[in-house]
């Protein structure tokens, strides 16, 4: 649910069809050769999901639902057991782990990412074996809205991996260019990442140390970004940066809604997506 949109901004409809962007992160990977989707939500919006997202799929791609719980937790790991919210991204692909068997992408459901990204991830992971891993990366200029202030994961990379990732808050428009606070050209992370089920077991154990020290912190997350930045410091992954060609749109403010629903028209009227995704 984004609080600053006011709903639930997944299904709401951005293209000529109805269609929302989720629909074009289906179509585009699907079309990169991905050859399943497990959704992750929460348990309260499964009717809601099922109805308005799942049944347009039917018969084009096999789907499975996994639900995000407070609850579900490392055997052992201590945590406040009155706590109702779940416990952020890194939390939410660790949920995913009894669905996904072989090498995989985690998105945003509220992102644009592009097919380029989606070709470029795909291509990755027909060869990704044990805990190399990657991250598809967007320039920080082509990630803002015109709406209000950001945050965004600042990549650092050397020789094409990924050192580093630095949560940067408040980033505007009047921040970015030549002698400000970013030069436009960074690369961060939209949480678009290429995984094997190796993860799994780093992010387990990342999210006992973090449950050791917040687990009392009702506001608390285990955030996927630090948790992978976590492990590439301590050498128990690796990181490739792939950076996207791709000019990156999603919804943060509701008024950012207009940005999307102009972008994704253009898209259409050169040919890059039907007019109706899936007829």
């Amino acid at each position: 649910m984004g609080s600053r949109y006011g709903g639930l901004k997944q299904i709401d409809p951005v293209g000529p069809s109805g269609e929302t962007v989720l629909d074009y992160a289906v179509f585009d990977a699907v079309r990169a050769g991905f050859g399943r989707a497990v959704f992750v939500i929460r348990r309260e919006l499964e009717e809601t999901f099922r109805k308005s997202v799942l049944a347009k799929y039917s018969g084009r791609v096999a789907v499975e639902l996994v639900f995000q719980e407070a609850g579900d937790l490392p055997p052992g790991a201590g945590a406040d057991a009155g706590r109702q919210k779940p416990w952020g991204t890194g939390h939410a692909v660790w949920c995913a782990r009894a669905a996904l068997d072989g090498p995989f992408g985690v998105i945003n459901a509220d992102d644009f990412y592009g097919a380029d990204s989606f070709a470029r991830l795909a291509g990755f992971l027909r060869n990704a074996k044990g805990s190399r891993y990657a991250i598809v990366g967007f320039r920080l200029a082509r990630t803002l809205s015109e709406n209000g202030t950001v945050s965004r994961g600042v990549c650092r990379v050397e020789c094409g991996r990924l050192v580093s990732i630095t949560e940067e808050r408040a980033i505007g428009r009047a921040d970015v260019g030549p002698g400000l606070r970013f030069s436009g050209e960074e690369l961060v992370s939209m949480n678009l990442w290429g995984f094997t089920p190796d993860v799994f077991g780093g992010l387990e154990e990342g999210m006992r140390s973090f449950l050791a020290d917040r687990a009392g912190d009702s506001k608390a997350e285990f955030y996927l970004p630090a948790a992978i930045s976590d492990l590439v410091s301590r050498g128990s992954a690796t990181v490739e940066v792939l950076a996207s060609r791709e000019e990156w749109f999603g919804i943060t403010y509701r008024e950012d809604r207009g940005r999307v629903l102009e972008a994704i028209r253009a898209l259409v009227a050169r040919g890059v997506y039907p007019a109706r995704l899936f007829p």
